[in-house]
């Protein structure tokens, strides 16, 4: 008995260990084409939910090769064919307003602010807060990652 407890004790030791670098292993893309459909389910022959403009970012959840299960940044779950995304990373202006700077620090110049909803590509992975973006008018700076969805 005392051997089956110390068994659940360190798996759940190990879990517990693990969670943190599972909860960081999310994955993401982004909409490829101009207009990608949105399902309730992975088929063509499912409800068409709404459309998502190229570039949008979306949380994979399930991947069934021709099909994903994906997360919006709403917090909707819906079917899109993989062939509408890509694996270039997008994220997706939360805040009302962001500003955009030159470096990854509070005092350092705006470089662009960028409206809600607006879509960025990001260059780097996010750094003590910040992530690194592209606007497609070309302006590169860094956001608050707390203004952005999609990291």
């Amino acid at each position: 008995m005392i051997q089956i407890r110390l068994y659940y004790f360190v798996i759940g030791a190990v879990l517990l260990a693990l969670m943190p670098a599972m909860a960081s292993a999310l994955e993401y893309r982004a909409v490829s084409v101009p207009k990608a459909i949105f399902y309730d389910a992975p088929s063509a022959q499912g409800k068409k939910l709404f459309v998502v403009g190229q570039g949008y970012p979306v949380e994979v959840i399930v991947n069934l090769g021709d099909w994903i299960k994906v997360r919006d940044r709403q917090g909707g779950l819906n079917w899109v064919e993989s062939k509408q995304l890509t694996n270039k990373r997008t994220v997706i202006v939360i805040a009302d307003q962001a500003e955009v700077r030159q470096s990854g620090d509070a005092a350092a110049a705006i470089v662009f602010r960028a409206e809600k909803d607006v879509v960025l590509d990001l260059m780097e992975p996010v750094t003590n807060g910040w992530a690194k973006v592209h606007h497609r008018d070309g302006l590169v700076g860094y956001v608050p990652a707390s203004s952005v969805w999609g990291l």
